[in-house]
């Protein structure tokens, strides 16, 4: 049966009994990413555009469930192109990008779509329909899952309601659900987009320079849930920033990239200040 989502949203509470099975379900689907070793795989990666330039020159990169990797790097290293790469964008001029275990590079078309599905991006804004409710903004996470007229209509099935609701509890806005995603803080506004992103059910998640547009509070709310996801939910974290200061507090892994190439993919804490400016220091 299928429900339309407006405004007005779900009920803003549920039964106890629905709480302790996702929390169940949860923690098994946690046991599992946590086991599963690696999530995101990219090797010898090298992009040259038709001009001739060269904008990431063989990069290989390893990321498994639970890991929060963070790409540093001025504008220009290859952070964008890298990021392109992953989702399909662009296609590589040779090498492979393989999530979950495929590679998405050899796939087009239906099989592309069915391949990424393990993939979600959050970007810099967090592209929510303002007009619609925070929940139906969630449920939108799940539309390709739900590929029929009825959803291209505004319609998704009611049992995606449920796990919607445990996704914006999962990011502490429970209680904004029956809320115009219009009225939400920047801050709000991209823990809804993970939200979103979770409703996909995936096992590796891209943040583009998600906290790029916030306030030093709310950075550090995105960031931390984006660490607790990787840590505690078992997902494949990478994330692009331009703040060096919070990929070293909260990164496992630091990707230094200058100029398309690989500096650096080191723990955070044997990464030093100076190579961290090192990436930043503009090309004589």
């Amino acid at each position: 049966m299928n429900t339309i989502l407006g405004t007005s949203g779900a009920a803003a509470f549920e039964p106890e009994s629905l709480r302790h099975d996702r929390a169940v379900a949860r923690d098994a689907a946690r046991g599992a990413a946590l086991a599963s070793g690696v999530k995101l795989a990219v090797r010898n990666l090298t992009m040259r555009y038709p001009n001739g330039h060269t904008a990431l020159q063989d990069m290989n990169l390893s990321v498994e469930a639970g890991d929060m990797v963070v790409v540093l790097g001025s504008n220009g290293s290859g952070k964008s192109t890298f990021m392109k790469c992953v989702v399909g964008l662009n296609r590589p001029t040779t090498g492979t990008v393989e999530v979950a275990g495929r590679d998405l590079t050899t796939l087009s078309g239906k099989a592309m779509r069915e391949a990424r599905m393990p993939l979600a991006l959050i970007s810099q804004h967090a592209n929510l329909v303002r007009r619609r409710s925070v929940l139906a903004n969630v449920c939108c996470g799940a539309l390709g899952r739900h590929r029929t007229l009825a959803t291209t209509l505004g319609r998704m099935p009611r049992d995606e309601i449920d796990p919607a609701l445990g996704y914006l509890a999962e990011v502490g806005l429970a209680e904004l659900a029956g809320q115009r995603a219009g009225t939400l803080s920047g801050g709000q506004a991209q823990r809804v987009a993970v939200a979103r992103a979770l409703a996909q059910a995936p096992q590796v998640l891209l943040a583009d320079e998600p906290v790029a547009s916030l306030d030093p509070e709310a950075a550090d709310e995105v960031m931390r849930l984006l660490r607790r996801l990787a840590t505690e939910d078992g997902l494949a974290v990478v994330c692009v920033l331009h703040q060096p200061e919070l990929a070293t507090r909260y990164a496992d892994r630091l990707v230094g990239l200058r100029r398309g190439k690989t500096v650096f993919d080191r723990p955070a804490s044997d990464v030093s200040q100076r190579e961290i400016a090192d990436l930043y220091v503009a090309d004589a």
